[in-house]
């Protein structure tokens, strides 16, 4: 994701190929991506695991409460769906893949329901909750 012109080719032919989510999921999943990068040590590839609760994390510091909704208006209503996103962005070059990434990492990671509800204090495995 080099320039403006990369991501909005990028999206244009996500429209093209997929109907499922709406656009501004991907850009989430990016922006989650780096929000995760931030709070590391050093920049790594993170595993899909890593991921799905990063994205579970910005989207309660983006949203709040309103987070699963939020997220449900886009198309995502599981782990999976997160799966699905960071795959297409591969596929259209946004993102790089280990040859050890397989979209089945993303899969069941924790329940929306649950990590969604008020109260819930879970926090991806490698970022202290201080942050």
């Amino acid at each position: 994701m080099s320039d403006v012109g990369t991501l909005e080719a990028a999206l244009a032919e996500i429209r093209r190929r997929d109907g499922k989510y709406n656009e501004r999921a991907y850009v989430f999943v990016l922006a989650a991506l780096e929000f995760a990068q931030t709070r590391l040590p050093a920049r790594r590839h993170l595993t899909g695991v890593e991921l799905a609760w990063a994205c579970r994390d910005f989207a309660l510091e983006q949203f709040g409460m309103l987070a699963a909704t939020v997220l449900t208006h886009w198309g995502i209503t599981s782990t999976d769906d997160f799966g699905q996103i960071v795959f297409m962005l591969i596929d259209v070059g946004l993102l790089a893949r280990q040859p050890s990434d397989r979209i089945e990492d993303f899969e069941r990671v924790f329940d929306f329901a649950e990590v969604f509800k008020a109260g819930a204090g879970y926090r991806w495995p490698g970022v202290s909750s201080s942050g």
